[in-house]
């Protein structure tokens, strides 16, 4: 009697694999080590044979954090999510992306509100980066980005992407102290007594997953500026500069000053008059950490922030 082979928890050639989550229909793998697709993919499936493995490339059924991917030797990091799915993801032509800038290092896209920057357990394939992945794959097929910062998915704006690894991990390692703006434009319900306020808390999670101030310092300390463009009756036009890059910082902050973000059902329950979230990240300027060249990336307003004031902003 053929004895059942035991799966071991560190694969030969020190090729890790940590199984996460299974789905109905999705399977996901993170990376712990660097290696090769098919590689990580041999030593995940240990009961399948080389072709099979294959086969699921052939087949178009592998994506890395939601972009499918068919070439044998990708290069994979630790922490990237392999997504093992029942039905084929084909690779998108993508034009007209909203690219603000881009050279041999990093691309910045406007991204467009409603859409995630990576992807989540519900959502995998339409996301910012596996937009950006098609894109930079139609030029050469081992291509790929790394997202260094994310924005939340009803947030529109600077979203910045980087083309190699060890680029990523310099940015990653010093953010807080190479990003020297983050500026974003808020609409939120009513006039502001204070026209201008600095605002400090640490935020901490609750059992629903929600950011909310307070006095523990064993949370994490968020530092929110804001001053006061346009106001009417109804809404004021803010912008908005943060020294730290909390979860939904801006929207926790300003909701409970007691104005919450126009769009904002998650914190509160304001109006919705432009049918979208109000906050878009207009300008990114950062430090490169090898050229040390400060450098600027803007988004313009959207046409729909303007639309509730009588006076337009650029």
């Amino acid at each position: 009697m053929k004895k059942k082979q035991k799966t071991s928890k560190t694969p030969v050639n020190k090729t890790k694999v940590q199984r996460t989550k299974d789905y109905k229909n999705i399977r996901q793998i993170v990376v712990e080590e660097e290696c090769e697709l098919l590689e990580f993919l041999l030593k995940t499936f240990k009961d399948q044979s080389r072709n099979s493995v294959k086969s699921l490339l052939s087949s178009h059924r592998v994506s890395i954090d939601g972009a499918p991917i068919t070439q044998f030797n990708f290069k994979l990091f630790p922490k990237d999510v392999v997504i093992i799915t029942k039905e084929p993801i084909k690779k998108k032509i993508r034009k007209d992306l909203p690219i603000i800038f881009e050279n041999e290092e990093m691309i910045v896209i406007n991204k467009p509100s409603g859409l995630l920057s990576v992807p989540s357990d519900n959502e995998k394939g339409s996301t910012a980066y596996r937009m950006v992945t098609d894109y930079v794959q139609q030029k050469d097929k081992h291509n790929r980005v790394f997202i260094v910062h994310r924005l939340d998915e009803d947030t529109s704006g600077v979203l910045m992407f980087i083309k190699n690894k060890r680029l990523c991990d310099l940015f990653q390692d010093s953010w807080n102290t190479l990003a020297k703006k983050r500026g974003y434009y808020a609409i939120v319900e009513g006039v502001l007594k204070e026209k201008k306020k600095t605002i400090k808390s640490f935020l901490v999670k609750n059992s629903q997953n929600l950011m909310y101030s307070s006095f523990d310092k064993s949370g994490q300390f968020a530092v929110t500026n804001y001053e006061v463009m346009q106001e009417n009756e109804l809404y004021s036009l803010l912008d908005v500069n943060i020294e730290t890059g909390r979860k939904n910082q801006i929207r926790v902050h300003l909701g409970e000053l007691g104005h919450h973000v126009i769009g904002d059902d998650k914190y509160g329950n304001p109006k919705n008059p432009i049918n979208r979230l109000g906050l878009h990240a207009y300008e990114l300027s950062i430090v490169h950490p090898v050229s040390k060249k400060l450098l600027t990336f803007k988004a313009p307003m959207p046409k729909e922030f303007n639309s509730l004031f009588d006076k337009k902003t650029k």
